[in-house]
């Protein structure tokens, strides 16, 4: 544990840093500064209880050894025997309870997401099962009190998607969305086939963490912005104004549309956000490249045999293949239900990072 307590050592110090600095009247108040110090302050007070609880157990089972040493009174000896077995037994459980909250925790959590999502092997039943997802996100958003609009979107003659983006902002977007990114397959009677054969489809799904300016660096030089007529929902609007935007980032090859605000500046606004979480994305990849754990390697190709999650409706299962758990209910899991899904997991996630979490 000596490694945890270094670090369990730091934050309470830290702690006691914050306090002070946020009692001190002698300095002109700066909100800014004192946002980031709350902040900074609510993450520290779990581990930081927890380990003041620790050190006071240690205390309480020093006292008990003394008393352990002792022989001269039979009955005392017998009490501090019973109550050494049960502050040994807190002591595991608060241990445990420590390396759980010095789990790292993923610094995009908080961040509002893009979520892309692109019809892959299965002709128009991959456009309507793309349009599935997209239903189930809208949907698992709206129920967990985050806002979601779709940014750009590309319809096929089956009702269904080609490709569509959508926005979700607030409510820790990324930490509920995350374990989305890869190849979704699908196998079903689709609505376009006669004969009631099971067909298999896939649609893939990247979601990518929102990054402020000073996260990447996009140099005016290195775009090309061409305005389009925007088409879908808007009244008169639409088809009479090059509102719609693509924005081009020339150096890397990266292509960005948004159609769905009313104006162009807006749509540009959008389109930028987007741009800068994709080139993000990118050098986030580039970086870690053998982890594989990011955009592409998530997405891959988007055939059948690439897939983190298969929706097999002729037996009502959804089997996540990441974590090897089936689940029943896909109807209600494509309305959004998706709580048990996302749980097991964040279940899993914590259950790793706990396991690789060094202990000395």
């Amino acid at each position: 544990m000596s490694s945890i307590y270094d670090r369990l050592e730091q934050m309470s110090k830290r702690f006691h840093e914050i306090d002070a600095a946020l009692a001190d009247t002698s300095r002109p108040f700066d909100q800014e500064r004192y946002m980031a110090l709350t902040r900074e302050r609510s993450k520290l007070v779990e581990p930081v209880e927890a380990y003041r609880s620790y050190m006071r157990l240690l205390d309480d089972l020093a006292s008990n050894e003394e008393l352990l040493a002792d022989r001269s009174d039979a009955e005392m000896h017998a009490l501090a025997e019973e109550e050494a077995q049960t502050l040994r037994e807190r002591r595991k459980v608060l241990e445990g309870r420590l390396q759980e909250l010095l789990i790292p925790t993923d610094p995009n959590d908080d961040k509002d997401v893009f979520i892309e999502i692109r019809a892959g092997a299965g002709g128009d039943e991959a456009g309507i099962f793309a349009a599935d997802l997209l239903r189930m996100y809208l949907r698992y958003a709206e129920d967990h009190a985050m806002r979601a609009e779709i940014v750009s979107s590309s319809e096929n003659e089956a009702g269904g998607y080609k490709e569509v983006v959508v926005h979700v902002v607030g409510g820790e977007p990324y930490r509920h969305f995350k374990y989305e990114s890869g190849v979704h397959r699908v196998q079903r009677v689709p609505v376009t086939e006669a004969q009631g054969r099971v067909h298999t489809s896939t649609a893939t799904v990247a979601v990518l963490p929102e990054v402020e300016e000073v996260d990447v660096e996009i140099r005016p030089s290195d775009l090309q912005i061409d305005t389009f007529k925007a088409s879908g929902a808007g009244g008169q609007h639409v088809n009479k104004t090059e509102s719609a935007v693509r924005i081009t980032h020339v150096p890397t090859g990266t292509i960005v549309a948004c159609s769905e605000e009313r104006s162009q500046l807006q749509n540009k606004d959008r389109a930028m956000q987007m741009l800068r979480a994709m080139i993000y994305d990118r050098k986030q990849r580039e970086a870690q490249e053998a982890v594989g754990s990011l955009r592409r390697s998530q997405v891959g190709t988007g055939d059948r045999s690439e897939k983190i999650r298969t929706y097999n409706f002729p037996q009502d299962r959804i089997t996540d293949h990441r974590i090897n758990q089936n689940f029943g209910n896909i109807r209600g899991i494509l309305d959004g239900d998706m709580d048990r899904l996302v749980g097991e997991l964040q279940k899993d996630e914590k259950a790793r990072l706990l396991a690789g979490t060094a202990v000395a």
